[in-house]
């Protein structure tokens, strides 16, 4: 063990010391934090946090940015909605209504997210750039009108009434907020860990080959489209457990939740954590919602402004400020503390070495 702490970087072991200061401050919320915190913001935080790292290992470790994360994280909640909850009198009215156990739903919303993800990404794999990020787009689209007019499915009113639905080892989520923040929190920690693992593997590394110069791994004989998809239908299963996390804190899904409104506001969660960093995703998450929370009703002076307006300032100032998000903006700060005290700074992530056809620094 100090053979491992010796071997990491001044600025790696501090990241760490933080990260485990915060899991150890977040798993005593409902102790420090008040029922509003608990459940309003800080359970938002975790599933939105895991739908943007499912974008964000995307673009950091493929090249690939999708729009489609929100729509995928709302395929999985309307699959779950249409199979566990119960028509009838006084049940739910919307969909499918199929009634089927929750654990057995769950595991089949989640595992039909995964292989539509894999057909998103089989169709999309040989584009690039804006041609893919079109590619995403329209999937959203589709999504969000076929479950708006399909009105088997859904229709434009939402499903109601899933987090009655639980399987038993979840347990009553409506009675016991907490629990589903403990749920929440400890989808995010695995999320966390499996993403680190899953960009050290093999697969991993080959895959940002395949972002930095895709052309030189196909000369070397790696399946770069199949490299693309594999990666794709993850993410899908990323953003599917963000989904579920949704439905069980909202109770229901609409096709407001993965329109293109949604599907911005995500993108912008990830811009301002940091599109390199998969800590990004989580910090850029508690942003947003603390300034959705906080800034919607203030008003600018003279030129007045609703919340895209404010918002759309702040996340105009990051992005002018620190390109790389807040964890660029971090970052940059500790390579200036490093040069100002002589030193050879750590080697930083950057949003540009995420970008196909180039290399990281």
């Amino acid at each position: 063990m100090s053979r491992v702490i010796r071997s990491l970087t001044p600025k790696t072991a501090v990241e760490r010391v933080i990260g485990v200061a915060v899991l150890a401050l977040v798993a005593l919320g409902p102790a420090i934090f008040n029922d509003y915190w608990v459940s309003s913001i800080l359970t938002q935080t975790f599933f939105f946090g895991i739908a943007a790292a499912s974008l964000v290992f995307l673009y950091a470790y493929g090249g690939m940015i999708s729009l489609a994360q929100t729509a995928l994280m709302g395929i999985c909640a309307y699959l779950l909605g249409n199979m566990v909850t119960q028509g009838g009198v006084g049940g739910q009215t919307k969909g499918l209504t199929l009634g089927w156990d929750p654990t057995l739903a769950l595991v089949l919303a989640i595992v039909g997210t995964t292989i539509i993800g894999l057909v998103f990404g089989a169709i999309a794999a040989r584009s690039i750039g804006i041609y893919f990020l079109m590619l995403t787009l329209t999937y959203a689209v589709i999504a969000n009108y076929f479950f708006g007019q399909v009105t088997q499915f859904g229709g434009f009113s939402p499903i109601a009434g899933i987090n009655q639905y639980t399987p038993s080892f979840v347990g009553d989520v409506i009675g016991h907020p907490d629990k589903l923040y403990y749920i929440a929190l400890g989808a995010s920690v695995v999320v966390y860990v499996l993403l680190r693992y899953v960009v050290r593997t093999p697969f991993g590394l080959s895959l940002q080959g395949v972002r930095d110069d895709p052309v030189r791994m196909a000369s070397l004989g790696y399946n770069v489209a199949l490299h693309r998809t594999i990666a794709f239908g993850f993410a899908a299963f990323v953003a599917s457990l963000a989904g579920v996390l949704l439905v069980w804190w909202d109770g229901q899904i609409a096709p407001g939740n993965i329109g293109i409104g949604a599907t911005i506001e995500l993108l912008v969660m990830c811009v301002i954590g940091g599109l390199a960093r998969i800590e990004g995703a989580w910090l850029g998450a508690f942003a947003f919602i603390v300034i959705n929370n906080y800034v919607r009703d203030v008003e600018l002076p003279v030129v007045g402004g609703s919340f895209n307006t404010i918002i759309g300032l702040i996340f105009l100032a990051i992005v002018i400020v620190s390109p790389d998000g807040l964890m660029g903006l971090w970052d940059r700060l500790w390579r200036v503390r490093a040069r100002g005290r002589g030193g050879t700074p750590d080697p930083v992530p950057s949003v540009q070495s995420a970008t196909p056809g180039t290399t990281a620094p």
